[in-house]
């Protein structure tokens, strides 16, 4: 591995304008998951700190003109851009330790990417939305009333992140939020912390963010982010992971009526229709076990011709032999590890669920032996798979891949849709018309045709079915965090 980068990441939280340890003084440990070592600690909140946060957010909302002076959002979303930027490539090397990010994704959706838009685009929106619209006259009983409507900010939002693209997920949280004119409490996973951290030392040293409109709470107890969806306070969840804990957040938020957007799990076909240039198309699927397959919006499930699936299969194998990997700070890899000896475990179990379930495990399924540290596993292949099988159902968050044999197109279709998700997909033909015409019949939030890559902070992003409710980005996910008051004056 190469040596640890130079940086100190921050060992505070921000909570009502301050930056301070957990009342207790407890820590834990923030772990490298490419080399198994300590990189530092950061402060180990307990369920009182979160109160305080919540109780910080929600005197910023009431007691303050946060949520009614647009001028002054769009001031401070532009210093905490520039105080980001400045420090970039600390963040970078960063995010390369603490979530095992390769280097080269860092270029793209960890951290530039984001970076580029993230903020500045709902910075724009204040001066462009519809902020007050008039309604024709109405006649009710006799009165004659001039109308109109009124957006306005919901309140305290609590934005809970994961850990496998911690930075990109936050600013695009943090942007409409603020950017509309609430509060927040910010809760990053524990394994991946001082990104989130460093925004808060930031927002409190060079941004005239006022005191509790952002707070930044680590802990290492999951349950400590509970609170956000039980406080009748808070009055808005943002949260992005998974399935299973999204639908703990609606049953807990129920009895205050929480206001939610999740972004949940996936299990994204791509689907190759017969008439597809095999041999450009088929080496990019390998591209899924890039970050070690952990995006929830991966095309894992590869699906081609039942006719073609031998030349598919052999195609693919040779695109996963390139997929290189290893340290994540060379920017040769495109493979780190994955983020915990425990998700690791995990995704060996799914390993051998295909094996035992009478799929060819085609293409690794081990650990490396030339990386006897860290949480690494072998890009994997999996062909003959049908789509009933666990590993073409439930989401791996690893780089393990699934090639599906279709009959015809509309079996194809048929095998895109039987899954539970329905977050993102595929469709690869020489036709785009074709292509088009198959991805509408495609029951999921994102679609890409031909490879076209549709992420951006004005491109809606958040999925059917159990892969969640609402969209984050986009004009769609702006006015999720807005609620809409009718009002009326005599004519």
């Amino acid at each position: 591995m190469a040596d640890a980068p130079l940086f100190s990441g921050e060992t505070r939280m921000l909570i009502d304008g301050k930056l301070v340890e957990a009342e207790s003084g407890h820590r834990f440990d923030n772990v490298n998951p490419a080399t198994e070592e300590v990189l530092g600690h950061v402060a180990d909140a307990s369920n009182e700190d979160m109160q305080r946060a919540i109780t910080a957010a929600r005197r910023a909302f009431d007691d303050t003109d946060w949520s009614t002076n647009r001028a002054f959002r769009k001031q401070c979303l532009l210093q905490l851009q520039a105080a980001i930027e400045g420090e970039r490539e600390q963040l970078r090397e960063e995010l390369i330790a603490e979530v095992g990010a390769p280097r080269l994704l860092t270029y793209a959706p960890q951290l530039d990417s984001p970076l580029k838009d993230g903020l500045l685009w709902p910075a724009e929106m204040i001066d462009t939305f519809e902020w007050e619209r008039t309604l024709p006259n109405g006649d009710m009983m006799g009165i004659n009333s001039r109308r109109g409507v009124w957006k306005e900010a919901i309140g305290v939002v609590g934005a809970i992140v994961p850990w496998n693209f911690p930075f990109e997920v936050t600013i695009n949280k943090l942007g409409p939020i603020l950017a509309t004119g609430n509060t927040m409490v910010l809760k990053p996973a524990p394994d991946t912390p001082w990104n989130a951290t460093r925004l808060g030392r930031l927002i409190a040293e060079q941004t005239d963010i006022p005191a509790g409109v952002v707070n930044v709470v680590t802990s290492s107890d999951h349950l400590v982010g509970e609170e956000l969806t039980l406080s009748p306070m808070v009055d808005m969840i943002s949260f992005t992971g998974s399935t299973v804990v999204g639908q703990r957040i609606m049953e807990k938020g129920a009895p205050t009526l929480k206001r939610v957007f999740l972004e949940l799990g996936g299990k994204s076909a791509m689907l190759v229709l017969e008439d597809a240039d095999f041999a450009n198309v088929i080496p990019g699927a390998a591209m899924g076990c890039v970050h070690a397959g952990q995006g929830c919006a991966i095309q894992t499930r590869v699906l081609v011709p039942r006719s073609r699936h031998e030349e598919a299969a052999q195609i693919l194998a040779d695109g996963m032999a390139g997929v290189t990997y290893g340290d994540p700070n060379d920017a040769g890899n495109l493979m780190g590890p994955v983020i915990s000896a425990k998700q690791r475990d995990r995704v060996e179990g799914y390993i051998k669920k295909g094996v035992d379930e009478g799929a060819t495990l085609a293409v690794g399924g081990g650990r490396p032996p030339h990386l006897p540290k860290g949480w690494f596993i072998e890009p994997t292949l999996f062909t003959n798979v049908d789509n009933s099988m666990t590993i073409a159902q439930e989401e791996i968050f690893g780089p393990v891949l699934s090639l599906i044999a279709y009959d015809d197109e509309a079996d194809a279709v048929r095998i895109a849709n039987d899954s539970k998700y329905g977050l993102s997909g595929g469709v690869f033909s020489s036709n785009e018309k074709h292509a088009e015409a198959v991805a509408r019949r495609i029951r999921s939030g994102s679609m890409s045709i031909n490879g076209g890559v549709w992420y951006g902070a004005d491109s809606p992003y958040g999925g059917y079915k159990t892969s969640g409710i609402g969209r984050q980005n986009g004009v769609e996910g702006f006015e999720q965090h807005l609620e809409t008051k009718a009002v009326a004056w005599p004519a």
